[in-house]
């Protein structure tokens, strides 16, 4: 039976103590989007420009980030050929929210911070709407006592995944050069900066969204944070809306566990699984087995 993934080091470690401070790399990337989205998306503006950006907005989240970077490289949810780990990490670097290391470095502190009595509402999202927005796409949590992110060795010692963490941001440049190629300064601009800056804002407002009060099922013992499903956002968010349930069982390669909750991830992954390329593929632990888990719809 696979069990989670288990980064962080907590000796005397603290989820609380700490301060919210500007992140001029963030500023001026994810700043830099946006601002190019805002004043060239408009002028810029034409419907193949539009589908282009459709196209690899969902693409990228769903290939990259919700089964390469979220499923496979972060909880380890299963495994695969070299090549195509690559491949799905790399397309996962093509979000622009993060380079691989960093993105892991990103979740876990925060996955941690979240299963405390008590964590920072950084990390915990208790904040309004805005200024948590705000919070994630400018400004990073400078811990007093932080906590110790260890990554495998066979991520920070792979002389490919340390070329990726260097040059993260650039390869966006190599995506915008077929687009000129293929319909100008339009298909750029709308293809990379209005793509990164919706993928980052989407990202954190699905975060938002799932850590907040709702709907779920499931409890997990002693966490600060209690996630939530948000019903008919499946294919939208790739099925990363079913929390409750991520929650609850992380090392699971499928999300959306019950009967209606859509989880295109998990069909790639099915998909990938037949094919051969998907092994040891991650299913839930019997929750009757867990002394951390209270199904809250028995307790009712």
């Amino acid at each position: 039976m696979m069990q989670p993934v288990l980064r962080v080091d907590t000796t005397d470690a603290s989820a609380v103590e700490g301060r919210v401070v500007l992140d001029w790399s963030k500023v001026l990337w994810t700043g830099g989007m946006l601002a190019a989205s805002l004043v060239l998306g408009p002028l810029l503006f034409s419907w193949q420009a539009f589908l282009v950006f459709l196209l690899l907005t969902y693409t990228t989240m769903l290939i990259g980030h919700s089964v390469g970077m979220h499923r496979m490289m972060i909880h380890r949810t299963f495994s695969c050929p070299k090549w195509l780990e690559r491949s799905l990490i790399y397309a996962g670097l093509l979000v622009g929210v993060a380079e691989p290391c960093g993105i892991i470095k990103i979740h876990d502190l925060r996955d941690w911070a979240q299963r405390q009595s008590h964590c920072h509402d950084f990390f915990s999202h208790r904040r309004g709407f805005w200024r948590d927005l705000t919070w994630q796409l400018f400004y990073r949590f400078e811990f007093e006592r932080p906590p110790r992110v260890k990554i495998e060795p066979g991520l920070t010692g792979d002389p490919w995944v340390r070329f990726m963490e260097c040059t993260w941001r650039l390869h966006q440049l190599l995506l915008a050069l077929p687009l000129y190629y293929a319909g100008g300064l339009p298909w750029v601009v709308w293809g990379i900066c209005v793509r990164v800056a919706v993928s980052t804002i989407g990202h954190w407002t699905i975060t938002y969204l799932c850590h907040n009060p709702g709907p779920g099922r499931w409890r997990v013992e002693g966490a600060a944070v209690q996630a939530s499903n948000l019903p008919l956002l499946g294919i939208l968010s790739h099925g990363e809306c079913w929390h409750n349930n991520h929650h609850a069982f992380p090392e699971s390669a499928r999300i959306g566990l019950e009967e209606g909750q859509t989880d295109p991830a998990w069909r790639v992954i099915q998909l990938l699984q037949r094919l051969g390329l998907a092994r040891k593929v991650g299913i839930p632990r019997p929750n009757d087995q867990r002394d951390d888990l209270i199904d809250v719809s028995e307790v009712a």
